[in-house]
C-alpha cells in the first residue's frame, strides 16, 4: 500500500483551560507540559508571557524552554485574581518561530476562605408597644467575600440571643426581624437588644454576629394617678396670684411626652373662680394657686375636688384609672387688712361763700376685719388751699375758711382733697379716699356795662350808634346770656333812643377782658349827648340781681383834637359820601375854572402862593373879623355862587360846639353853588417852593380802592389820624 493517504496527526499546541486551586501550598507545581510537533524533541524552545510571569503579579508561573513544563511557583487567593490569561510561544533553535502564539487560561478554584461581614455592628430599629405579632421592625444583612456561585457564600441569618420570651423572630434568608409575640409593653421592658449571626455554606460555614436594638414606642396606653386621695395646704387671704400648694400624681408613659403630660381640673367647691390650678412641665404636679383674693371673713375653708388626665386621649385598651379624682382642702388664714373707702371719690357740693364751720360731709371707711375689735380714726392728707377741718373719729368734714371763686386750688370749680383713714392694728394699716367739693355758683355779682360811658356821633335826624357789651364776674348760669334795656325810670329815653340786639350772639364778653371798641359811621360826626347820662342803659341777666351802679358822666365828651385838624378829619371822612356829587359837579367842569387853593392851618410851613381860600382863624376868633359888606369872589366856585355868610360867633361853652358845626353844616348845605366848609378842594398846582406833597390824589379817583392816603401820615401829627383812618 504504496498510495495510502496520509493519516491526521492530534496537535497538542491547542491548550485547554487549566484549573487550580487557590491556596495550594504545595510549590512548585506543575500545571501543564505543552508541545510542538514541528520539531524533533530538544529542537523546540517554549516561553510564556503575561500577568502573573512578565506581568503584575510577577513570578506567579514559569515554563522549563525545552520541556514546555508549566509550573504554580506562589500560592494563589481567588479574591484578588480569580484567572490568568497568558500568551504561549514555540521557537526552533535559530529562534525562528515553530508556530502561532496560543492561549494557556489558568482558572482559580476558590475555597471557603472568608467569613460573612455586618455591613455594621449595631443595628437600630422601632416598633410600637402593643404591636401585634409579624409587624417588622428591621433588617440585617451581611455579605461574603466567596464566590457567590458557591455555597461558600450562601449566607443564612438567626438570633442568637434576645432575652425571656423570644419576642422576635428574623428571616433566615433576608434577614428581616419582626416580631414573634404580642404583649410588648414599654414600661415593662422598653428596649430589646438581639444578638444576630450569619453563617455561609448555607449556615455551616463561617460565621459572623452583630446586634440589633429594638425600641419600643410609647402609647398612651396608662392614665396619670393622684399619689394620695387628699391633700390639705394653706393661703392668706387677700393673696391673689400666690401659689397654695401642689398635688402630686405620676404616669407611667413616657416622661416629657404628651402621653405622660397630665392636666388638672378643679370639678367642685370653687363655684367664684377663686383657685387656679397648672402643671409643672417638669415634674408633671399640679400647682394649685389664688386667681382672686380671698376673704377670711367670708369664707375660711375650701373643699376641692380635682382631676387628673392626659392632653392626649388614651388608647381604647388603656385600664381606667382608679386615683383619677383627689380632694384638696384649703384652710384662708385671717390677717389685717386696710380699711375701705366704699365711696371713692365722695363727690359733694358746697356754696361759694360758705361761711367758716360749715358741715360738707361725713367721709368714712369700713374695716374688713369684721373678726377683730379694731378702731378707725381719720386724717387730712391733701387740703392744699386749708379750706376744711376734719374731726379724726366721725370722718366729718366742715369748711374752715370761706370758699370764694376765682382760686388757683379749684379745677372747673372742684377742689380736691385727700383723706386718709387708719385702723390701730400692729403694723396699722391705712387707706386714701378722695373727697371732691364741688364749690356753687352764687350770682353775688351784677354785671358791668362795657364801655360805662360813650360818645354817640351822628348827623342831626340820622342819629349815631354806640356797641355796648356786658361782662359779669359770676360763673354760668349766674353770668351770660344778658338782657339789655333802657332805665326804665327815665322812660322818656325811648323817645330817642332804642337798644337792639348787634347780632344773634349774645352780647357778652368774658370778665376782666375788653369791651369791643365803638362803630362810628363814616359821616360828618355830631356830637350828641351821651344818652346813658343822666340814667344809663341797664344789662341783666335773667335771675335778680343787685341794682346797677350809676354810670359817672363823660369827662370829655368832645375829641380833645384841635379843631383844625377835627375839620381836616371830617373832610376827609366826607370824600367818601360826596365821590358821586364830585363825579357829576367838580370833575365835570373844566380843568380852567379850577385853581388850586391852600388852607393855611399854621402847621405846615410857608411856601405856598395862593391863599385866598377861606381863613380857618374866622372860626376861631370871629371877634377880630368884622363881616365883609361883599367877599372876595371863590375862583374855585362857580360865576353865579352866592356870597357866602359871615363867620359865625363861636360858642362860649365847648358843649354847644355840635350846635354850631350843624348850622354851618346846614348853611353850606342849603347853598348849592359854594362848595362848604367840609368839602374837600381840589388842588392841581401848589407853585414853586412848596415841600408839601399835592394834594390832588385825595379825590383823584372815583373808589376808595384807588386811593392811597399812606401819605397823609408825612403831613405832620395833625394828619395821622386821617392816615389811620384811611390808609
Amino acid at each position: 500500500r504504496q498510495h495510502e493517504s496520509p493519516r491526521r496527526v492530534k496537535r497538542a499546541w491547542v491548550i485547554p483551560p487549566i484549573s487550580v486551586s487557590e491556596n495550594h501550598k504545595r510549590i512548585p507545581h506543575l500545571l501543564v507540559q505543552i508541545k510542538s510537533d514541528k520539531q524533533q524533541p530538544g529542537g523546540v524552545i517554549y516561553s510564556i508571557k503575561g500577568p502573573g510571569v512578565d506581568e503584575e503579579p510577577l513570578g506567579i508561573f514559569s515554563i522549563d524552554k525545552f520541556s514546555g513544563k508549566v509550573f504554580l511557583n506562589a500560592m494563589l487567593d481567588r479574591e484578588e485574581n480569580d484567572r490568568f490569561r497568558l500568551k504561549a510561544f514555540a521557537l526552533d533553535l535559530g529562534g525562528m518561530t515553530l508556530e502561532d502564539p496560543t492561549d494557556l487560561e489558568i482558572i482559580v478554584v476558590d475555597q471557603n476562605d472568608n467569613r460573612p461581614l455586618f455591613r455594621q455592628d449595631v443595628f437600630t430599629g422601632h416598633v410600637v408597644e402593643g404591636a401585634e405579632p409579624g409587624t417588622c421592625v428591621m433588617t440585617v444583612d451581611a455579605t461574603d467575600a466567596d464566590d457567590p456561585d458557591t455555597d461558600n457564600a450562601a449566607l443564612r441569618y438567626s438570633i442568637l440571643e434576645q432575652g425571656a420570651a423570644g419576642m422576635f423572630s428574623i428571616n433566615a434568608t433576608t434577614g428581616e426581624i419582626c416580631t414573634a409575640q404580642p404583649g410588648l409593653d414599654r414600661e415593662t421592658m422598653g428596649v430589646y437588644n438581639l444578638t444576630v449571626q450569619a453563617a455561609d455554606m448555607s449556615g455551616d460555614g463561617l460565621t459572623t454576629t452583630a446586634t440589633a436594638v429594638i425600641y419600643l414606642e410609647d402609647i398612651n396606653d396608662n392614665p396619670p394617678e393622684f399619689t394620695k386621695e387628699e391633700f390639705s395646704m394653706e393661703v392668706e387671704e387677700q393673696a391673689a396670684g400666690v401659689d397654695v400648694g401642689k398635688v402630686f400624681a405620676h404616669d407611667k408613659d413616657l416622661a416629657g411626652s404628651p402621653n405622660w403630660l397630665a392636666k388638672f381640673t378643679i370639678l367642685e367647691g370653687d363655684p367664684e373662680g377663686a383657685f387656679a390650678i397648672r402643671t409643672d412641665p417638669y415634674t408633671n404636679d399640679g400647682v394649685l394657686s389664688v386667681a382672686k383674693p380671698l376673704d377670711h371673713e367670708v369664707r375660711d375653708r375650701f373643699e376641692l375636688t380635682v382631676s387628673v388626665q392626659n392632653e392626649q386621649p388614651l388608647e381604647p385598651t388603656a385600664p381606667a384609672s382608679p386615683r383619677a379624682l383627689a380632694t384638696v382642702r384649703v384652710r384662708v388664714r385671717d390677717v389685717n387688712e386696710a380699711p375701705i373707702f366704699r365711696d371713692n371719690p365722695r363727690r359733694v357740693s358746697v356754696l361759694e361763700g360758705a361761711p367758716p364751720g360749715t358741715p360738707v360731709t361725713t367721709y368714712t371707711a369700713s374695716d374688713p376685719d369684721t373678726r377683730q375689735l379694731q378702731t378707725l380714726s381719720y386724717a387730712l392728707l391733701y387740703d392744699p388751699a386749708d379750706w376744711l377741718q376734719l374731726d379724726p373719729h366721725t370722718g366729718t368734714v366742715r369748711t374752715k375758711r370761706e370758699l370764694l371763686h376765682p382760686s388757683a386750688f379749684l379745677q372747673g370749680g372742684w377742689y380736691i382733697a385727700l383723706l386718709l383713714a387708719r385702723d390701730d392694728a400692729e403694723p396699722p394699716l391705712s387707706a386714701t379716699g378722695t373727697l371732691s367739693i364741688e364749690i356753687l355758683e352764687v350770682n353775688d355779682h351784677p354785671p358791668l356795662l362795657l364801655p360805662p360811658a360813650g360818645v354817640v356821633c351822628g348827623r342831626p335826624g340820622r342819629g349815631g350808634s354806640l356797641l355796648l357789651g356786658a361782662t359779669d364776674d359770676d360763673r354760668p348760669p349766674h353770668g351770660a346770656p344778658f338782657h339789655y334795656q333802657l332805665s326804665p325810670q327815665h322812660p322818656q329815653l325811648a323817645r330817642n333812643w332804642s337798644i337792639t340786639r348787634f347780632n344773634d350772639a349774645p352780647n357778652h364778653f368774658p370778665p376782666h377782658h375788653s369791651s369791643p371798641a365803638q362803630h362810628l359811621p363814616p359821616q360828618i360826626p355830631t356830637c350828641i349827648p351821651n344818652p346813658m347820662l343822666p340814667a344809663p342803659p341797664t344789662a341783666s341777666h335773667t335771675q335778680p340781681a343787685p341794682p346797677l351802679p350809676r354810670v359817672p358822666p363823660c369827662p370829655h365828651p368832645v375829641p380833645t383834637r384841635p379843631l383844625p385838624a377835627v375839620l381836616a378829619g371830617l373832610g376827609a371822612a366826607r370824600v367818601r359820601g360826596r365821590r358821586r356829587a364830585l363825579r357829576k359837579g367838580l370833575l365835570q367842569r373844566s380843568r380852567d375854572d379850577m385853581r388850586d387853593n391852600i388852607l393855611n392851618y399854621d402847621e405846615q410851613g410857608g411856601g405856598e402862593e395862593d391863599q385866598d381860600a377861606y381863613d380857618i382863624n374866622q372860626l376861631r376868633h370871629p371877634e377880630l373879623f368884622p363881616p365883609r359888606v361883599k367877599p372876595p369872589v371863590r375862583r374855585d366856585a362857580p360865576l353865579s355862587s352866592a356870597t357866602p355868610l359871615a363867620p359865625r360867633k363861636l360858642p362860649n361853652s365847648p358843649s354847644d360846639i355840635e350846635d354850631f358845626i350843624n348850622e354851618g353844616l346846614e348853611a353850606a348845605d342849603s347853598d348849592p353853588s359854594v362848595p362848604p366848609y367840609d368839602t374837600a378842594l381840589i388842588y392841581d398846582y401848589e407853585g414853586s417852593g412848596s415841600v408839601a406833597s399835592p394834594l390832588s390824589s385825595i379825590v383823584s379817583s372815583l373808589t376808595d380802592e384807588d386811593q392811597d392816603y399812606d401819605y397823609l401820615s408825612e403831613w405832620g401829627p395833625r394828619f395821622r389820624r386821617l392816615a389811620d383812618l384811611y390808609g
